[in-house]
């Protein structure tokens, strides 16, 4: 894993959340992506190096609507970015962490993602991604 990618927060209202976040770091999103496979609307801000993906679930069976429902809002996970994506399953894999998605699938601002299970990583959703070329 090369470095932390984003870390993601889950919100209700990424319209709201989008005046709050802009408030925080002086400027606004970058980008605004429907990931339509996921149900999820995003919303990307910087921060130096460093991202923030803002995340609305766009239907009742969203993996983030069905997370605020259980969880409330706030950070839902953090993603790491990988050379390989395919590489680094297998690798994960061997080393005995859950993978969630064994195939990447595409997700928002033009990444190949997959997902480690909680249970596997001390409770915490990581997401690897690896840039399109």
């Amino acid at each position: 894993m090369k470095k932390i990618e984003h870390i993601g927060i889950a919100v209700k209202d990424l319209e709201k959340s989008n005046e709050l976040f802009a408030s925080l770091f002086g400027k606004p999103h970058y980008k605004v992506e429907e990931v339509l496979s996921e149900g999820v609307k995003t919303s990307f801000f910087k921060s130096g190096p460093n991202k923030i993906e803002l995340l609305e679930g766009t239907t009742a069976e969203s993996p983030i609507t069905k997370f605020i429902e259980k969880k409330g809002e706030g950070i839902h996970h953090i993603a790491f970015a990988v050379d390989d994506i395919e590489a680094e399953i297998k690798r994960l894999q061997k080393e005995g962490f859950i993978v969630l998605n064994e195939t990447p699938k595409k997700g928002a601002d033009n990444k190949l993602v997959a997902f480690l299970h909680p249970k596997s990583t001390n409770g915490v959703l990581i997401e690897l991604c690896q840039e399109i070329e």
